[in-house]
């Protein structure tokens, strides 16, 4: 069922969204070659919680052990931080943070460079960016969350990327994962109808090569089968009367 949120709440929801966009605004600034995902995490966990009342969304759900998920290279969502897991020139970082506050949800991704990054990856980062961009613009009362996906899988399949099937934006709110899935492939005018009150998170999980892919023996973090870099980023939408509104930009 979707539920719909008062302005109030949505809001409510920006507060949380704020402290998301901070966190990941200060994370990207500290990424650079010799640090440690473990590192990044103590860091994101030290800053939100720095906010009265605002504790991490990730920590717990469903057994998670972190406050960010951070996926390198071919790691698409749900890389779980480690002091063993040490970052390196060249490398690609998908950031993923999540923040409850006043009992509701907020959550954003975003993937930087550690250091000097490959022409191909910087150029995958450039328009998994633009698949964002494009999805919320379609997120405009009465459109449908196809559209959204119509829209991202444009952007990724005319640049030569392929589009992640087997994971999807959501719905989010007093949970955080609520409906309706928000797929970023389809066909416009498919799916539910976007009203005003609805939050969405957009989630474009773009690959330099094939679109599939298989989980780690760690049961959590999903790596593309073939290999292929992986970029991930996301933001929290509300849908409003005024169009839509990112809930998840830094202060």
């Amino acid at each position: 069922m979707i539920t719909l949120k008062s302005p109030r709440e949505i809001d409510a929801m920006a507060r949380a969204g704020a402290i998301v966009g901070a966190t990941l605004a200060r994370l990207r600034g500290l990424v650079r070659p010799g640090l440690t995902t473990e590192e990044l995490d103590a860091e994101a966990e030290r800053f939100i919680r720095s906010h009265a009342g605002a504790k991490p969304s990730f920590k717990g759900l469903y057994g998670f052990p972190k406050t960010l998920c951070i996926s390198i290279d071919e790691e698409i969502v749900h890389g779980i931080p480690s002091a063993k897991r040490v970052l390196e020139e060249g490398n690609i970082v998908s950031i993923d943070c999540g923040v409850f506050l006043d009992g509701l949800h907020a959550d954003s991704a975003t993937t930087v460079a550690v250091g000097k990054a490959s022409e191909e990856a910087e150029r995958l980062m450039t328009v998994t960016r633009q698949c964002l961009e494009a999805g919320i613009a379609q997120a405009v009362a009465g459109q449908h969350v196809g559209d959204i996906g119509y829209a991202v899988q444009q952007v990724a399949e005319g640049a030569g990327f392929g589009v992640v099937k087997e994971l999807v934006g959501h719905g989010i709110g007093a949970r955080f994962h609520e409906d309706p899935q928000v797929p970023n492939f389809g066909r416009p005018k498919r799916g539910p109808r976007l009203v005003t009150g609805m939050t969405i998170a957009i989630e474009p999980m773009i690959t330099a090569g094939r679109p599939e892919t298989r989980t780690l023996s760690d049961k959590w973090t999903v790596v593309t089968a073939d290999g292929s870099l992986a970029a991930h980023f996301e933001h929290t939408v509300a849908i409003t009367e005024n169009g839509p509104r990112v809930l998840t930009l830094a202060a």
